[in-house]
């Protein structure tokens, strides 16, 4: 009874796969997150005067500069990144994006006469960081990006991205947006603008990977045994030999399963015992 109704879960979520991979259903879902995006901006943030990350954050911080339309930013400084990205990217990908960007610029300014739904500023910045996020997410979940940084970033030369890995450069970006609109618009609103900030954020990565407590977490060290007593002492997680140290020196791989709020500890905990091992969470 059990295996039947295994088979039967596995057969109906190949399926769900096939229908989600079709190009209407893509395209469907990549306009989709571009209208619930531009409702998120010109309905609950633009009105307030609140300023999120990426381009988007970026597009926003000019418009209200300048008092000129969302959409045209948009679209003027998304495009040339895909541009410079279109041998990294696969032509599926890119119309999509592309396509998704005309639906999103255009969506903002057919909605952009419209009032604000709520006049209160907090209650925006939470409602509008939260459609903003859904909409950039679901739009990556079917394969089109309608804030660029991220792949541009992602895109670089290894060699760069050792020096400037992709977290801290999306990092640095955001942060000097959010600093620049906390400068040019004050305190008050820099606090709204982090607040939709984290809420657009989080609700992105929900819609990407889902609610997961727990993840499974790859360790390439040159003191394998070291660091499995370490998690076993301080966070009493068992790390698995997936691939031991040879004679050649070349580094031992573990991998161990912990709760995603563990994760800043165990990460610390493989650091102190290998400064030179590394921690990477699978998706």
């Amino acid at each position: 009874m059990k295996a039947k109704l295994a088979t039967d879960s596995a057969v109906k979520l190949r399926r769900f796969r096939k229908i989600r991979n079709l190009p209407f259903t893509r395209f469907f879902g990549v306009m989709t997150g571009a209208i619930l995006a531009a409702a998120g901006l010109e309905l609950f943030l633009m009105p307030h005067g609140i300023v999120v990350g990426g381009m988007t954050g970026l597009s926003v911080l000019f418009a209200l500069t300048a008092e000129m339309k969302l959409g045209l930013f948009l679209f003027l400084l998304n495009l040339p990144l895909i541009l410079l990205e279109r041998k990294n990217i696969d032509a599926p990908f890119g119309l999509f994006t592309v396509c998704g960007l005309l639906v999103f610029s255009l969506g903002t300014l057919v909605l952009h006469p419209s009032p604000a739904l709520t006049g209160d500023p907090l209650p925006a910045a939470l409602l509008g960081g939260l459609c903003l996020g859904s909409g950039l997410g679901l739009a990556l979940r079917f394969g089109g990006a309608l804030d660029t940084a991220g792949q541009t970033v992602e895109g670089l030369p290894r060699k760069q991205r050792q020096l400037f890995p992709f977290e801290g450069m999306r990092l640095l970006l955001n942060c000097t947006i959010l600093l620049a609109a906390g400068f040019h618009f004050g305190f008050e609103q820099a606090v709204y603008s982090v607040t939709a900030y984290i809420l657009a954020h989080e609700s992105m990565k929900i819609l990407l990977r889902g609610i997961r407590l727990q993840v499974r977490v790859r360790i390439q060290t040159d003191r394998p045994a070291e660091i499995q007593e370490r998690l076993m002492l301080y966070l009493n997680r068992e790390a698995v030999t997936v691939q031991g140290q040879s004679e050649e020196k070349t580094p031992g791989q573990l991998e161990c399963l912990c709760h995603y709020l563990e994760l800043p500890r165990l990460k610390a905990l493989v650091k102190d015992g290998d400064p030179d091992g590394e921690v990477t969470v699978e998706p």
